[in-house]
């Protein structure tokens, strides 16, 4: 199962945000958190948590991860003598703990609609057009020839409409191009009144939106805009753990579904890393909003499981711009083998299985993962886990104290 959104870093602080204390506590307060943890990194830190971070994946059933990483320089905001440093921690994060990886370097250059200044907390994410094109051309050079390459924009209030249009005409029409888009209701009611238009109606009206793209969250989009992202072949990257955490707000599933939509899951900020929990919740999530059971399927697979499962499958190897998905000639052999001799499943055969899996079960049932032809997982354990979460656990005691 493709991953279509992390952002690795923010593994080290899952949990440390659930303590009440403001009656408005949103995204926006989170985010004061999130900024002093990103100041105190160092690279090797945010290796040491990336690999761990994807060890994990790979033990819940991911193969595979888009990694939206807008980390790029140091904590005095000054670029590294190699630009490419932290982009690079993630490369061999990935290649140490042998998920598949989607390196997705973010355009990070305003701290709201219309180029306002970037604030203090914001310091390591910034980059100029050029500077951020060059970034491109030095990871194209230095990546591995398995990992995959995508731009990637923050959201459009970090970046200008020139900004916008000046990478894409530099880039080669072929990668994955992907985009926070209308998460927050504040974004949505700050993108009005900058422009008059909604995030989703703004993007679809100055961008050639189509299948390479991928639309993180779109939470609080319309039934317009919903059809414009179903006719487009734009994959809509939900991220129901991370969504919910954060008191978002929910997609409306249903409806893109029953379009024709596209659809794939991410971890994100990864308060919690299964495959199941993110699926589970997608349907959950649209049974709670309608009072309703059993939303999400299609009229020729009634299976609720075989259904979330597929769309984030087909999803996510779209968003991620990798040949995953599909036991095919060509594809690339990344698959999971389920425990049969869990009684859950072992009394399950068929779709039915999926559903025993999904809304039954677990990540304990994940026995072994296989990426590119190599098993990575056998029977539950990953070889580097226990080397790797020690240094983790290292690196949070430094941080953390």
């Amino acid at each position: 199962m493709p991953n279509l959104h992390s952002h690795a870093f923010q593994r080290a602080m899952a949990g440390l945000a659930e303590v009440a204390g403001n009656p408005n506590d949103s995204f926006w307060t989170w985010r004061k958190l999130m900024y002093r943890l990103v100041g105190r990194l160092s690279p090797e830190q945010m290796e040491v948590i990336a690999r761990q971070l994807y060890v994990e994946m790979l033990k819940a059933g991911y193969t595979a991860v888009a990694e939206f990483h807008y980390v790029h320089h140091d904590p005095a905001g000054r670029p590294y003598a190699d630009p490419a440093e932290l982009a690079l921690c993630i490369s061999r994060a990935a290649r140490d703990s042998g998920i598949g990886l989607t390196l997705l370097p973010v355009l990070y250059s305003h701290a709201g609609f219309g180029g306002l200044p970037p604030n203090e907390g914001q310091r390591r994410f910034i980059h100029s057009t050029d500077s951020y094109l060059a970034l491109q051309q030095r990871l194209r050079e230095a990546l591995p020839a398995d990992q995959g390459l995508g731009l990637c924009f923050h959201s459009l209030r970090a970046v200008t409409p020139d900004q916008l249009a000046t990478v894409l005409a530099a880039e080669d029409g072929a990668r994955p191009i992907h985009i926070h888009i209308a998460e927050q209701q504040k974004e949505v009611d700050d993108c009005l009144a900058w422009s008059g238009r909604r995030p989703l109606q703004w993007l679809y009206e100055h961008a050639p939106v189509d299948t390479r793209w991928c639309l993180v969250h779109a939470t609080h989009a319309e039934a317009d805009e919903v059809q414009a992202m179903a006719r487009s072949g734009a994959v809509a990257g939900l991220c129901l753990t991370t969504e919910a955490n954060l008191g978002d707000g929910i997609f409306p599933a249903v409806d893109f579904l029953a379009r024709g939509g596209r659809l794939g899951i991410g971890s994100d900020s990864h308060v919690s890393v299964s495959v199941v929990e993110e699926l589970r919740w997608l349907e959950y999530g649209q049974r709670l909003r309608d009072q309703r059971r059993n939303r999400l399927y299609r009229p020729e697979q009634p299976q609720v499981g075989r259904t979330l499962f597929d769309a984030a499958l087909a999803g996510g190897a779209q968003a991620l711009g990798q040949p995953v998905g599909a036991l095919a000639v060509g594809s690339r052999a990344d698959w999971i083998v389920l425990d049969g001799t869990d009684p859950y499943l072992a009394t399950a055969e068929g779709d039915a299985l999926l559903n025993r899996w999904l809304f039954a079960g677990g990540d304990r049932q994940v026995r072994d993962v296989m990426v590119a032809g190599r098993w990575v997982v056998r029977n539950g354990h990953h070889p580097a886990e226990e080397a790797t979460a020690w240094a983790f656990a290292e690196v949070l005691r430094t941080v953390l104290g």
